[in-house]
């Protein structure tokens, strides 16, 4: 168990962002909210801090963060993260990781992108469980038919996401964009 983590809010376009760090600079958990305590309840038991120390900034999650929502999404692939559970839901988490912007998946092309093509219910259930949102994009996966889906942030962040992805990965291969396009 970790004993403090650092967090820091970061004002976006779409509400606070808090990002929790761990001694490293891990993310251990993210999302759209003011409320580092309640962040700090989605962390796996095994590697939840006792306590929390706030912070003007995280310096390179800070950095991402801020780059992110100004159109550079490409910004958080390099963002390291730390999370806990089982085989298949680290693998999928993994997975994620590799969507690229801009370009969504559907909850039964990433189960069979993450190996369990019949696997839809658990696929959703690891986008469901994250903790570290933005930094792995449960975000970019969608119902069949493109519908939303369901988002811990609400549906108007995720809609707001999407749509941001899109146009800066179009921006990007204008040239308007630096840095915004594919991993």
């Amino acid at each position: 168990m970790i004993s403090t983590a650092d967090y820091a809010v970061v004002a976006t376009p779409i509400g606070p962002f808090t990002a929790l760090v761990d001694a490293d600079g891990a993310v251990l958990a993210s999302g759209w909210t003011a409320d580092a305590e309640g962040l700090r309840g989605l962390i796996h038991p095994a590697l939840r801090p006792e306590s929390l120390r706030a912070r003007d900034g995280l310096g390179s999650v800070t950095a991402a963060i801020t780059a992110f929502h100004d159109g550079e999404v490409g910004v958080i692939d390099g963002v390291p993260v730390r999370q806990r559970s089982g085989p298949f839901l680290l693998h999928a988490w993994d997975v994620l990781r590799t969507v690229p912007a801009g370009e969504p998946l559907t909850y039964t092309e990433f189960a069979s992108v993450a190996g369990r093509p019949a696997a839809t219910r658990a696929a959703a259930n690891a986008c469901a469980r994250n903790a570290v949102a933005l930094f792995v994009p449960c975000h970019r996966i969608l119902r069949i038919g493109g519908a939303l889906g369901g988002f811990r942030w609400g549906l108007e962040a995720k809609r707001w996401l999407l749509a941001h992805e899109a146009r800066a990965v179009a921006g990007a291969g204008s040239g308007e964009l630096a840095g915004a396009g594919r991993r």
